[in-house]
């Protein structure tokens, strides 16, 4: 797998498992899911910081600003596919602008 694609899939990983995770503790705190929903959201939430772990910047502010672009976008997924709600066109635009942000992060961090 190439660099830039296993980069890309570590961040979707990441973005998943950090989206399950709070999920679970959202079901819990304002749903009234039962406890033991925590359980896997905490496992969730480690192997989402075990991902972004992974990402190859040298330094950890720069691969968490660059992760923030796909947990944007990951998050309109969310929004669309798991509760049902069409993200807007102001949504897409602005996670279109907060992924080539990202890009730019990623493509500045590469060493000469």
């Amino acid at each position: 797998m190439s660099g830039a694609l296993y980069t890309g899939a570590l961040y979707i990983g990441a973005a998943l498992a950090e989206i399950a995770g709070c999920f679970a503790f959202w079901a819990w705190w304002k749903q009234g899911a039962n406890a033991l929903w925590l359980i896997p959201g905490m496992v969730a939430l480690a192997a989402f910081a075990w991902a972004l772990a992974l990402t190859p910047p040298e330094h950890a502010g720069r691969s968490y600003a660059a992760y923030g672009g796909v947990y944007i976008c990951a998050s309109l997924c969310w929004l669309w596919l798991a509760e049902g709600e069409a993200p807007r066109m102001t949504d897409l635009a602005g996670a279109g602008l907060a992924l080539a942000g990202a890009l730019v992060i990623l493509w500045g961090a590469r060493p000469a």
